[in-house]
């Protein structure tokens, strides 16, 4: 009988002495729930996810809990934020068996302490249906002008990672005076900011029931309103501007947090993270691109754009100058100073 008891015990509790290993992610984060299942049942490890808000915030979280980490795993680090993941050491190398699947310009990090797992563009949408009788904006130049800037909503750099995206993408096209001078003309022409992404796009964007035809979104919305209408569009309602320096690339990393009780059942996550089915189930959950060279992208994704000439600026210089940047930006577009002031200021 005590025989038959030791047999039953671990089937009767074996989900409660299953590993759990606490995965802190963006609040973008998501995933199918039967893939999630299936790399519980398969491996017996329990997920338990922490959203840690914008890619700022998550890591913020990640080093003020250096050495009592709150988690096991990070996901969400991005590009404009990776040399700083980087400088505080709260992650743990691992090269995983995966690696040779990965497209080699996403390996930013050569000491494979963080990995990429996908990327997108940030860029700005219009409404088709708006300009259908009207000229588009067509350069840095023509969107500064009056009558587009006051068609422009944007996300705050200091609060949103794609209005972020957007100040590095003027930066590295305008130059350090040149997208000061921008962003003045853009606030006296009337530019409106929001918050985040979900504000601009979903409360003030055109497409939405607001008075803004143009928005700072991603090259892969387009994509997604034609998925999300369910039949209702065969073409997207909107589209992408896309001359040269006008789009950003986001490249999204994961990584195993230093201190980590549960570094086994960490490195089965990434390996599953970077594995053929999961990079197969990011478009449609995350619409970003996954980083595998051979993972397929469903048909939606013949909507969305991967630009020619994005915008570019290293970790390391994003990493160095990304306070000042955005500090700058405050004071010309909230507290009204002018370009020249900061500029002279600055020197």
């Amino acid at each position: 009988m005590w025989k038959k008891l030791l047999v039953l015990v671990p089937l009767v509790f074996g989900l409660a002495l299953a590993e759990t290993l606490t995965v802190l992610t963006h609040s973008s984060f998501a995933l199918s729930k039967d893939v999630i299942a299936s790399f519980e049942q398969q491996t017996g490890i329990k997920l338990r996810f922490i959203e840690g808000g914008d890619a700022g915030e998550t890591l913020n979280k990640a080093i003020l809990s250096k050495g009592a980490p709150i988690a096991d795993v990070i996901y969400g680090i991005d590009n404009t934020f990776l040399s700083r993941a980087l400088e505080a050491g709260i992650l743990e190398r691992y090269s995983t068996p995966q690696i040779g699947a990965v497209q080699s310009r996403f390996l930013l990090d050569p000491t494979l302490t963080a990995l990429p797992v996908d990327y997108g563009y940030v860029a700005l949408n219009y409404d088709k249906e708006y300009f259908k009788d009207r000229p588009l904006p067509g350069s840095w130049e023509d969107l500064a002008k009056p009558e587009y800037a006051k068609l422009l909503v944007v996300e705050n750099p200091a609060t949103s990672s794609p209005g972020l995206a957007f100040l590095l993408a003027t930066v590295a096209s305008l130059g350090e005076d040149g997208y000061l001078k921008f962003w003045e003309a853009l606030r006296d022409g009337g530019v409106k900011v929001a918050p985040g992404w979900s504000e601009a796009y979903f409360a003030h964007f055109t497409r939405y029931g607001g008075d803004r035809p143009l928005v700072v979104s991603y090259t892969t919305s387009p994509a997604a309103e034609v998925y999300f209408s369910e039949g209702a569009y065969r073409e997207p309602p909107t589209g992408n501007l896309l001359w040269p320096g006008a789009s950003f690339l986001q490249v999204e990393f994961v990584g195993i947090l230093k201190g980590t009780k549960h570094r086994a059942a960490a490195e089965k996550f990434v390996d599953w993270l970077l594995s053929k089915p999961v990079q197969e189930d990011i478009p449609l959950n995350m619409w970003v691109w996954p980083v595998r060279r051979d993972a397929a992208l469903p048909d939606v994704f013949k909507f969305a754009e991967r630009p020619l000439e994005p915008a570019e600026l290293s970790p390391d210089a994003i990493a160095k100058n990304r306070e000042r940047w955005i500090g700058e930006w405050e004071a010309v577009v909230v507290r009204g100073q002018s370009a020249e002031e900061v500029m002279r200021n600055r020197r």
